[in-house]
């Protein structure tokens, strides 16, 4: 991955992949160069995490450059990553943007956080008009309505309703929340809650802290481990989840984790071993991922950074494959300049991206916007992670 040179422009960091070129100029390749926006936390505490969603970005740009570009009326073209740092905070996203607009002249911006993607929707159907790569699984981004908005991962609210059963049955009734406190953790903690007295369980009180600031949990999992729970409701970025469930078997707590779906257990198995992931329930693991381009791009992905990087995760592969989903849809829609062309054109892309990046089984974008793919979760039985399909909880795609 090509992160080439760092330049503080205020409080956002610019990081750029390749030379730097403006939305349309040439490049020494003799490529053409499209700018697209990468806004997200490359500092602090969900650093982590954006440099997971940024190499999948980067990665996909990479390959699109090595071989010789794509093709878009007539033209090839290849992809220039201009990567803002916004500290995960929602303000400064908008800040962001508007830089991007002014300066890269952007078609497309892709913003990993729900609070981010919130602010950046109130402004893509303004001129300039841009596309707005979102990945975030917050359902409310679908029902903002906005025509420019193409979201990359499964939406969270098909999770609760098969996870909740299954943690009821195996464990019991009763769950303490010890969730992030960002708006994604808030609403995913909506979300759990009602399907957990749902299907007649108890809820402890709210215990949520902030993982991206928070270094020691043991406080917060005492209180939550106060209410007598068989089940902890946890999540956020995947090393502070970690520690919360560190922290929780430390304090003797035998029961079962659902984690909201921003933590990874191939990142957490980094940081506790597997004993003490037994019962929990959360994604699927990106380098097993029980499709057929999942072990190929597993493959690539290790030529690409070596045997003994860090494991792929959604992050990385999600956003991989959207960008290689927008470089068919331009092609398609023969324009890397409109974004309406290119958002009318994303269902087509899904269904036509070539097998060797199609990570995912995709069917289709929905009329909001949704891209439309098979989702599988584990649940960790007797230390191995067993497949469980999640019904989506959306409309066919439409186009």
């Amino acid at each position: 991955m090509r992160l080439g040179g760092v330049l503080v422009l205020g409080a956002v960091v610019f990081l750029s992949g390749c030379a730097s070129g403006e939305s349309g100029g040439g490049a020494d390749d003799g490529l053409e160069v499209v700018n697209i926006g990468f806004i997200g936390p490359l500092s602090g505490g969900a650093a982590y995490y954006g440099r997971n969603v940024q190499r999948g970005v980067m990665m996909a740009a990479d390959e699109i450059a090595e071989g010789g570009g794509f093709e878009v009326d007539g033209r090839m073209v290849r992809f220039e990553i201009v990567s803002l740092d916004d500290r995960y905070l929602p303000y400064e996203t908008a800040t962001a943007a508007r830089r991007l607009l002014q300066q890269n002249q952007t078609p497309v911006i892709l913003v990993p956080h729900a609070g981010g993607i919130r602010v950046v929707q109130e402004m893509n159907t303004r001129e300039p008009k841009f596309l707005l790569a979102a990945y975030s699984s917050e359902p409310s981004i679908l029902e903002a309505g906005n025509p420019l908005t193409l979201m990359l991962p499964p939406r969270f609210d098909g999770y609760q309703q098969p996870w909740v059963e299954i943690m009821m049955e195996r464990f019991g009734k009763r769950l303490a929340l010890l969730p992030t406190t960002t708006a994604y953790g808030k609403a995913w903690t909506e979300a759990v809650s009602v399907e957990w007295s749902r299907q007649g369980g108890t809820l402890g009180r709210d215990h949520g802290v902030d993982y991206n600031t928070t270094t020691d949990f043991t406080g917060a999992v005492s209180r939550a481990l106060a209410d007598e729970p068989d089940v902890l409701f946890i999540g956020g970025p995947s090393q502070p989840t970690a520690l919360v469930i560190r922290a929780a078997r430390e304090q003797g707590f035998e029961g079962g984790f659902i984690i909201m779906d921003q933590a990874k257990f191939m990142e957490m198995l980094t940081i506790v071993p597997m004993e003490a992931l037994e019962g929990a329930i959360g994604v699927y693991p990106q380098e097993t991922y029980p499709t057929p381009g999942a072990p190929l791009f597993a493959e690539r992905y290790y030529e690409r950074f070596g045997d003994d990087f860090q494991s792929p995760t959604s992050e990385v592969a999600i956003n991989y494959q959207g960008i290689r989903l927008i470089a068919q849809a331009m092609h398609l829609a023969g324009t890397t300049t409109d974004p309406e062309a290119i958002r009318a054109h994303a269902g087509e892309a899904a269904r036509t991206l070539p097998d060797e990046y199609r990570i995912f089984e995709m069917d289709g974008v929905t009329e909001t916007g949704h891209l439309v793919r098979a989702v599988f979760s584990a649940h960790v039985v007797d230390g191995e992670f067993v497949a469980l399909r999640i019904p989506a909880p959306t409309s066919a795609p439409s186009h």
